[in-house]
């Protein structure tokens, strides 16, 4: 009865938010909005790209101390459209090889580095010793990194790996605002999956000049050809990997969210997420939705099968038709015929060749001896290890990868411990792409950047849902036998 009183007093969080519209968060964020569309269109990249990080990062800090609720829905988003804005901008003022516009979304979620380093002992009272074992090991390979590359080169790689566990411990920390992340989590991944969905078929259909443009420059042959109806749909996003792990969960979610726009967001959002052509996420997503399936009450079960026939009848027919269903069916197909797979091929090579290099690593490469010099193209470019089994050993060694490996993996059997998914539908979807996450890092490097911000920040939520469960109870036990107290001493004859 005291947790079915939690969700309905909290309910009304979003509501309430509505009608509390903070408006120097909307004109700070409108400002933003607007210095991009003028940058972009007057194709002054010099001026816009350092200018947008900055402004970024200010438009962030302010909402991070003034609204930081608002903070992190702005946190995702940056991460969201910073890359189509970078290829915009490199349609009209050039392609820029550094890649520095791309700084702004890590910028912006390391805001969360201040509460993080200023609460951590409270946090690790806590519970909070995963994401301290996990900063230990990050730690260590930063060190180990700026004896073996550039200091650049270090922290560049540095961002990648330690954005996600800051977020994440900032998400634990601040437990008490549970209900609120959660409606706000919803919020945004309802919008994010509709946009980046529409724009994902869009994308496949179209082919926008600044997406061939930006394939041509980069020359990724692994993202299709810069033509109509041959795109491995990116969207908004800088590729195809990243926009799966955020399909994936964004879909998830939606099997919680009552609103109308649920049903065409999940029709484009699976259309999109199957145009990706990421098998890994395809199958995490499987094992997420059965992880959840089993996890959740009866009436709940049923209200996610009913969900589930619904989307199916949407997305099944656009999935089966041209021009569509050619290139989902053979994908598809793959998966029964993998000797003739060229990624299958390219995963196995990598770790015969990888695999005992990265175990008998013992000090580790540190994080950025990744990079490589390429004298043709006269620049830095980094070196992918398709495997984040191999990347973690290979980068940290077992001094940095016990720790950070342990920090995760306490941490996943914490998640699989909480018991309040019988009640609360968003703990067990964060709780199912977490899972679906973790089980995609032996072929997908998925710990760092965008990805591992999926990875570590739906276990750190899911998490910190259960500690405000938990602590909401106990509050409400203590009142009630105070009160129980009160009224028999009360009634004691004197």
């Amino acid at each position: 009865m005291v947790y079915k009183s939690v969700i309905s007093t909290t309910s009304s969080f979003e509501e309430e938010n509505l009608e509390k519209q903070p408006v120097l968060a909307w004109l700070a964020i409108g400002a933003l909005i607007l210095f991009s569309i003028a940058g972009i269109a007057s194709g002054a990249g010099s001026l816009f790209r350092p200018g947008y990080v900055l402004l970024s990062f200010a438009v962030g800090a302010f909402l991070y101390l003034r609204y930081p609720i608002m903070y992190i829905g702005f946190a995702w988003w940056s991460w969201f459209v910073t890359p189509l804005l970078s290829r915009m901008i490199d349609l009209r003022a050039g392609f820029d090889d550094t890649r520095f516009i791309l700084v702004a979304p890590f910028a912006v979620s390391l805001i969360t580095l201040h509460g993080c380093l200023k609460y951590l002992p409270r946090a690790y009272r806590e519970g909070g010793l995963p994401f301290a074992l996990g900063l230990l090991g990050l730690f260590y390979g930063f060190l180990v990194g700026l004896i073996h590359t550039s200091p650049i080169n270090a922290v560049r790689s540095l961002l990648d790996w330690l954005t996600p566990v800051s977020f994440s411990l900032y998400l634990f920390t601040n437990w008490r605002n549970y209900p609120k992340y959660r409606d706000n989590f919803q919020r945004v991944f309802l919008w994010a999956v509709l946009l980046t969905g529409i724009y994902g078929v869009i994308q496949y259909l179209v082919a926008p000049e600044w997406d061939r443009f930006w394939l041509i420059s980069t020359k990724l042959g692994s993202m299709g050809e810069p033509e109509p109806l041959k795109i491995r749909v990116w969207s908004t996003m800088a590729s195809p990997g990243p926009f799966a792990v955020m399909m994936m969960s964004g879909l998830l979610l939606l099997f919680n969210t009552r609103s109308p726009l649920g049903i065409p967001a999940a029709a484009v959002g699976y259309l999109s997420f199957l145009l990706s052509m990421v098998r890994v996420m395809w199958g995490c997503w499987l094992f997420a939705v059965i992880s959840m399936f089993t996890s959740i009450r009866p009436k709940m079960q049923m209200r996610l099968i009913i969900s589930a026939l619904i989307i199916g009848m949407c997305v099944v027919p656009l999935s089966t038709m041209e021009p569509f269903g050619d290139v989902i069916t053979d994908r598809l197909e793959s998966f029964t015929n993998l000797e003739r797979d060229n990624s299958a091929q390219v995963r196995q090579k990598i770790y015969e060749d990888g695999l005992n290099a990265a175990l008998s690593n013992v000090l580790g490469s540190g994080i950025g001896n990744t990079f490589v010099f390429d004298e043709k193209e006269n620049r830095w470019i980094s070196i992918v290890v398709d495997s984040g089994i191999i990347d973690t050993f290979i980068t940290l060694g077992w001094l940095g990868a016990i720790p950070y490996v342990s920090g995760l993996f306490l941490l996943l059997i914490k998640v699989l411990q909480i018991e309040e998914i019988r009640f609360d539908p968003f703990i067990a979807s964060s709780r199912a792409i977490g899972i679906g996450c973790v089980l995609g890092i032996p072929i997908f490097t998925i710990m760092i950047g965008l990805s591992g911000m999926f990875m570590w920040g739906f276990l750190a939520i899911a998490l910190a849902g259960q500690k405000y469960y938990q602590q909401y109870y106990q509050q409400s036990y203590q009142e009630y036998y105070q009160q129980y107290y009160f009224q028999q001493t009360s009634q004691t004859p004197k």
